[in-house]
């Protein structure tokens, strides 16, 4: 479905709880695209946090980052600061923060074929939105892809909860969100949504 077929601010409801929380906080001058290129260059210092176990700042770092792609979209629908540019990479600095969390903990914690496969279809949706990039259209994410990001973050806080406390039923739970997070991706796959 390209950005023609639905309304760009069309609001959702967490775009409410932003509304009377973040946003009144948020300086003007600090647009929804400025968000989400810090979130694109946090992402090597989470990878580094991570990767030399410094849970303490990296899984809150992560969790920021994550909040930030809902804050971001919610900023540009009620400021009316919608763009082209951050239609299409705003669900790309997703799919790297996510795939990159997801390729450095989940091979190392769960599995290699579990990570790839995650991996894997944000490829392809990623290849999707660029495709269809390339025709002229300009597709968003629906609502399949925006509760498998929902799904990814709280899987991949799960899991990283598990690792930095040793809580073991977060583990196993991390397993089971981000299981529904891949099936809801595969959705939003085949739905045109990013």
């Amino acid at each position: 479905m390209g950005m023609n077929n639905r309304d760009p601010y069309k609001l959702f409801p967490h775009d409410q709880i932003f509304r009377y929380t973040l946003v009144p906080l948020t300086p003007k001058y600090v647009t929804p695209n400025i968000v989400t290129v810090l979130r694109l260059l946090s992402i090597p210092f989470i990878l580094w946090l991570l990767y030399v176990e410094n849970y303490a700042v990296g899984v809150p770092l992560f969790i920021a980052s994550a909040i930030s792609d809902a804050f971001d979209g919610s900023l540009a629908r009620l400021r009316r600061q919608v763009t082209d540019w951050g239609t299409f990479y705003d669900p790309v600095a997703d799919k790297l923060l996510i795939g990159s969390v997801v390729i450095l903990v989940v091979i190392q914690q769960i599995s290699l074929i579990f990570a790839l496969v995650i991996v894997g279809i944000e490829v392809l949706i990623i290849l999707g939105g660029w495709y269809g990039r390339r025709k002229g259209e300009l597709r968003s994410a629906n609502i399949f892809g925006k509760t498998k990001m929902v799904l990814q973050v709280i899987g991949v806080s799960m899991l990283l909860v598990a690792m930095w406390a040793g809580f073991a039923p977060f583990f196993i739970s991390s397993i089971v969100v981000l299981s529904a997070a891949t099936v809801f991706a595969l959705i939003s796959l085949f739905t045109y949504g990013l």
